[in-house]
């Protein structure tokens, strides 16, 4: 049988059929960022005649081959040419749906969205609703400030991660009706710098309009730099491409005209060095440029300015086990720590360390490194932005058997197996063997039928109190679902008037 296909504003797409779903994939929504558009703001699709297959995944963003694993023998493609999205919708005709748009997580360095966990087949077919998942620019393509380096005839421009999601929203606005999708009812969710993502996009102006509920799963909102900063990093960036960041027309070339792979390689030892000089600011993040993003988005949900949305915000109970395994990114141990708050803020350093009792041990070494990086903001942002618009906190404390036993328990990520019901493929009937299916199957049932309420009304059911700076109300996702009122208040606490890396300058 043959695939659907549907009309969008750049041409005709076929896709593939799964039971009563249509599932679309590396539609276009952006030219190619190549050649004289690399560093440049997202600019339209060339459309095209006949019908395009929409059938098989494209590139993703340069990055670490490895990371881009989709099965046993599949690994995808990498490349510059990576501004898709992928569409999930019901085939039979009723009315407008839902439409829930994830902002896949990395670090903002690695990820796509064709990772088997952001299947979005089984959360279509449950809410009735259209999901769409997005690839944007990661790393020195997408977060780099170079706009120093611009010249009349070749500018140079910021913030482009930011700047594709937006892309990718303006035509979900202009398309996604012809999916059976409602315009007017979507939610962007995303997790880690896909939940930081969409705390920057509550903060960006080109943003406004293009969606209207959102879902930050555990966001590291502090990760945005200022534009000093940014171009600190750019300037090392340029040095390690073997240019000089002082000879203008030389950088330049080095961004525009190097290889794509000697820039992702580049881009790599930056980070690595980053983290050794700066524990916990990443060089690779949007950036306070006055104009994609005016203000740091805890500065505008703290004066009012985020856009006024309904959200859902939340981490995981044990977010720091899984990055001393698996991304050794964070500040998590006492060296690191200590320059931390030597970059930082000294003063606060003693009163900090107090809230984890322990300390200097390696637990609470890294509680206090994701603490920093993904709770102690999320909580925060919450509290500012819940004077703005309906806001709802969640904790999810939920494991399987196999994820206690590797030391991990509720780790960062571990979420999405239920978000998107990732128990019931293969690879989650396998991760659940020896125990816990039935209470995955539980978790997943509730979280799921929160966010797809939630996308469909704005409230993530009756029973979930709004959280607000007075109350702190956190629902708690567990086989037995909770409640909990201003859970580990001492921290929250002691981090109250932190500003991290916000006013950290580089040295000249």
């Amino acid at each position: 049988m043959a695939g659907p296909v549907i009309d969008t504003d750049a041409g005709r797409v076929r896709g593939t059929r799964s039971g009563r779903l249509g599932v679309w994939r590396s539609i276009p929504y952006a030219a190619a960022p190549t050649g004289d558009l690399r560093f440049r703001a997202p600019q339209p699709v060339v459309p095209w005649t006949g019908v395009r297959e929409a059938t098989e995944f494209g590139a993703a963003c340069p990055q670490d081959r490895r990371l881009l694993r989709l099965g046993p023998r599949t690994v995808q493609r990498a490349d510059e040419d990576c501004l898709s999205l992928n569409v999930t919708a019901p085939l039979d005709a009723g009315p407008p749906r839902p439409v829930l748009v994830f902002i896949h997580g990395g670090a903002y360095v690695f990820g796509s969205s064709a990772t088997p966990v952001y299947d979005g087949r089984p959360l279509a077919e449950r809410g009735d609703a259209v999901i769409v998942t997005i690839n944007y620019r990661l790393g020195v393509f997408g977060y780099l400030d170079p706009s120093g380096y611009s010249s009349p005839d070749r500018p140079l421009e910021t913030n482009l991660g930011l700047r594709d999601q937006i892309a990718a929203l303006e035509w979900v606005r202009s398309n996604i009706a012809a999916f059976g999708g409602d315009p007017d009812a979507v939610t962007i969710f995303g997790e880690s710098a896909g939940g930081s993502a969409v705390t920057a996009l509550m903060a960006a102006p080109g943003a406004r309009g293009l969606f209207h509920r959102a879902i930050a799963q555990s966001p590291a909102v502090d990760l945005v730099l200022t534009s000093e900063q940014s171009r600190y990093f750019g300037r090392g960036l340029v040095e390690l491409l073997g240019a000089d960041p002082d000879d203008a027309e030389a950088a330049r070339r080095a961004l525009t005209e190097s290889d794509q792979w000697e820039l992702f390689r580049a881009g790599r030892r930056l980070g690595g060095r980053a983290n050794r000089a700066t524990p916990g600011l990443m060089p690779f993040g949007p950036v306070v440029d006055g104009l994609a993003l005016p203000a740091h988005p805890l500065d505008a949900a703290r004066a009012g300015h985020t856009h006024p949305v309904p959200l859902v915000i939340g981490t995981n109970r044990d977010e720091g086990t899984l990055f001393p395994k698996a991304l050794d990114a964070l500040p998590q141990t006492p060296e690191r720590i200590d320059r931390l708050f030597a970059r930082t803020e000294p003063e606060a350093q003693d009163r900090i360390l107090a809230a984890y009792p322990g300390y200097p041990d390696a637990d609470a070494a890294i509680a206090l490194g994701a603490d920093f990086t993904l709770w102690a903001p999320t909580v925060e942002f919450s509290a500012a932005h819940a004077a703005r618009a309906p806001t709802f906190a969640y904790r999810f404390d939920y494991a399987p058997p196999v994820l206690h036993w590797l030391g991990l328990g509720a780790t960062h990520a571990s979420e999405l197996l239920a978000v998107f019901g990732y128990g019931d493929s293969a690879a989650g009937r396998l991760l659940t063997l020896p125990g816990g299916r039935g209470g995955l199957a539980a978790v997943t049932a509730d979280i799921q039928d929160r966010w797809l309420g939630f996308a469909r009304t704005g409230r993530p059911g009756p029973d979930w109190p709004h959280y607000s700076a007075e109350r702190r109300i956190t629902r708690i996702f567990d086989t037995v679902p909770a409640t909990a009122h201003d859970p580990h208040r001492v921290r929250r606490l002691a981090w109250a008037g932190y500003r991290g890396y916000r006013d950290w300058r580089p040295a000249a």
